[in-house]
């Protein structure tokens, strides 16, 4: 599901062109109704079967005649003067499935798909240059979007009706699959011209949106921040946290603003106050939500209410990375433990169900999943939901009706009427954490820790019981951008938890990257790994996202392997996504000619935008080598989507911390001693125990590292330990305060005020 303010935007851009978007060519669809999945006999195999991505194989057997996106199916659609009927989804997508199971395993409606159109399947996560093109295209004439995300094009691809969803027959005043399917086809066939010219209307301008021949720069400063945080808090939900109504997203681009804000000293206290308390009470509800496994471990997609009650049960490794560096920021402002357990929870889950042998990340787990085993019966969130009775018969009368309090367990479920459109819940709970630990002791006359205790136990027993449930499926695609993400979140857990093993977890997944999925000789990424390395060549989010994970692994582990690394990404990036004309990162290189649009992205929403962590690497990077033309490249970046985010700045809450970085003067923390050192360990702590999100740290170790260093960075070459002794050097713009070796002093000068 995509953010519906982006989409309302683009559309109303659209219209304010004249172009009119009603009519039967343009369907959303925003009530989508649920059904079984059940096993079918394989009687079909088609070219997905050829496939590595697990989203083709689960269609490799539909009676479709579906191509993989490629020139094979264009060559048939002009040949044949057939549309192409484009389908995107991604393998752990509900939605996806149900259109498969109502409509592509269905016998009558793949005739009619053969018949009239080349049908063509793609990944969106292993092509998203493919997905952005025609979901920005569902977005303008539909004002909404998501998946699975349907398209008809012409046979050179421009796309001319677009949509998510459809239901398998006509009801509720809205048209069928099959009757959309037999209107399109008769329309290419009798009025083909209004239809293509209605198309290439909508992609010129599209066109002139996305590539604006001219830039509205305005001035960013503070005041830029401040109107960001007015407006992420005039949506703010006080009584459940979060922000909007339902459907509720976590969104952690935003939660990392509000962080940064709260300690931007331009801003009025009480602002700075309360943008810390709305980033805290929604990390607060969604841990005690639904949306949290309390279980095992880690976060699904979303929250279908706005309790944070039900969630959508798929999990994808971009949420966990993103959530572990939230709650590890929320530790480290507020040094309660309970933020340091949930990300060790969900770094544990990361580790035992979303890690490869080889050290790279898988990419999602489904929301849906068998019942039982051995039975066809199916639905989502099958993997996670209990009887009451189960857990009594499992815990005993006693110790069941404490858990069952605690987590808001029901003899008749506890998904609450009216907002849960689930058929399958009816019954069944999904643990929610109702009570404070506190709260719960005294209601149940326990000391809290021996109740904590009990809760831990009961907790494991129910894990064990689920582990033998027929698990949800598992995407095991490795995807370069998003174990970039994950990247960053172990190299930052073992910064502030000090812990060996996700420091391992994080130099495992960089190094089996670049092993596995760079090419040496060209200085290029690929995509994705399953059953090897994918054909596909990495995308700017797979530089940005990566570089940026390699940079936080140097500060965690002081190797200069990753500095090098990250530095050769960012002048290949700069080299195949920099718009030399105009500033700013394009999402695609522009050398395949079917991706018609070549889009920037600014838009930070589940993932941060690829030029908002640009924007971030390019000064990080700047600090690190003293290199002017990247804090130049930096600074124009902003500019470039000054106008965007001056208009619209909850839109890009990541972006705007890049923005924060480059107001204040950052500090440089440089250590001189050797990375044993005891007494530089206790430093590294002691830096790590704050909240200090405008830093870079750097090492010199009298070795190879400052040797790299100080050919960039003349300051390195001078610096030395105090009498043998592990020395901090605090600097702005290298201008050093007094070196000390006194950790409380050390201390002092890392919390003193930045001039910002």
């Amino acid at each position: 599901m995509l953010d519906m303010q982006k989409n309302r935007s683009v559309a109303t851009w659209l219209l304010g062109c004249g172009i009119v978007l009603s009519g039967i060519y343009f369907l959303s669809n925003a009530d989508e109704p649920q059904s079984s999945i059940a096993p079918h006999a394989i009687q079909h195999t088609n070219r997905l079967a050829l496939e590595k991505s697990p989203y083709l194989l689960q269609h490799a057997h539909n009676p479709v005649d579906w191509f993989p996106w490629g020139q094979e199916a264009f060559d048939k659609a002009k040949a044949e003067d057939k549309l192409i009927f484009l389908s995107v989804g991604y393998s752990t997508c509900h939605w996806c499935h149900v259109m498969e199971r109502e409509s592509f395993e269905n016998e009558d409606i793949a005739k009619i798909m053969n018949q009239h159109f080349v049908c063509v399947k793609v990944d969106r996560e292993e092509r998203p240059d493919v997905d952005r093109v025609y979901m920005s295209f569902v977005q303008a004439t539909t004002g909404g979007g998501g998946w699975p995300m349907n398209c008809w094009l012409t046979p050179d691809l421009k796309p001319v009706v677009g949509a998510t969803y459809f239901p398998p027959v006509d009801k509720f005043g809205r048209p069928g699959f099959p009757t959309v399917l037999n209107q399109i086809a008769t329309a290419w066939t009798m009025d083909r011209a209004s239809l293509v010219e209605r198309g290439d209307e909508i992609l010129k301008a599209l066109q002139q949106h996305f590539t604006p021949t001219e830039t509205n720069e305005k001035a960013l400063g503070p005041q830029t921040l401040d109107s960001a945080y007015v407006a992420i808090a005039s949506s703010y939900d006080e009584a459940l946290g979060g922000f909007g109504s339902a459907p509720k997203f976590p969104r952690p681009v935003t939660l990392n603003f509000l962080q940064r804000y709260a300690v931007q000293k331009t801003a009025k206290k009480e602002h700075r106050d309360q943008a810390r308390n709305m980033a805290l009470f929604t990390l607060d509800r969604m841990a005690a939500g639904g949306m949290y496994d309390h279980l095992g471990g880690g976060f699904h997609r979303y929250s279908v209410d706005q309790f944070w009650h039900v969630p959508h049960f798929e999990k994808m490794l971009y949420d966990q990375a993103q959530l572990t560096i939230a709650y590890l920021e929320a530790y480290q402002v507020t040094g309660d433990k309970k933020y340091e357990l949930i990300a060790r929870d969900i770094l544990g889950y990361v580790l035992r169900d979303m890690t490869d042998a080889s050290g790279g990340f898988y990419s999602a787990e489904d929301a849906d999943s068998f019942f039982e085993h051995g039975k066809p019966e199916h639905g989502e969130g099958a993997f996670y939901v209990w009887d009451q009775e189960e857990i009594i018969a499992l815990l005993g009368n006693e110790k069941a009706k404490r858990f069952n309090r605690f987590y808001g367990v029901e003899s008749s479920g506890n998904a609450p009427q009216g907002s849960d459109p689930h058929e399958e819940f009816t019954g069944k709970n999904i643990l929610i954490q109702r009570l404070t630990l506190d709260e719960a002791a005294k209601e149940f006359s326990q000391p809290p820790k021996a109740l904590a205790a009990e809760l831990a136990d009961s907790r494991k027993k129910l894990f064990q019981v689920r582990e033998k449930r027929p698990r949800p499926h598992l995407d095991d695609k490795i995807i370069t951008a998003w174990n970039g993400l994950m990247i960053s979140a172990f190299a930052k857990a073992h910064q502030v938890l000090n812990e060996p093993r996700y420091l391992k977890a994080a130099v495992d997944s960089a190094t089996f990257l670049k092993e596995t999925l760079y090419k040496n000789q060209s200085k290029t990424l690929i995509r994705n790994y399953r059953e090897g390395a994918s054909t596909i060549d990495g995308f700017v989010d797979d530089y940005a996202f990566l570089t940026q994970g390699l940079l936080d692994l140097y500060e965690a582990s002081f190797d200069i392997t990753w500095i090098e690394w990250a530095q050769d990404l960012q002048s290949t990036q700069d080299r195949l996504f920099y718009d030399q004309s105009a500033a700013g990162y394009f999402s695609a290189t522009g050398q395949d000619p079917s991706i018609l649009l070549r889009l920037k992205e600014d838009y930070d929403g589940a993932e941060p935008s690829p030029n908002s962590v640009s924007i971030m690497n390019l000064l990080r990077l700047s600090q690190i080598t003293a290199n002017d033309q990247l804090l130049e490249k930096a600074q124009k970046t902003l500019a470039h989507f000054s106008e965007s985010i001056t208009e619209q700045p909850s839109s890009a809450p990541q972006m705007l911390a890049a923005l924060n970085f480059s107001l204040v003067k950052a500090k440089q923390v440089v250590f001189a001693a050797k990375a044993a050192d005891i007494d530089f360990q206790k430093m590294l702590r002691t830096l790590h125990r704050n909240f200090l999100p405008n830093k870079i740290v750097l090492l010199a170790d009298g070795g190879k590292g400052q040797a790299i260093l100080g050919k960039q960075l003349a300051f390195i070459k001078t610096v030395e330990p105090i009498q043998r002794r592990a020395t901090a050097f605090v600097c702005e713009d290298f201008v050093c305060q007094l070196p000390t070796a006194d950790i409380a002093q050390f201390e002092k000068l890392i919390t003193s005020q930045t001039s910002n």
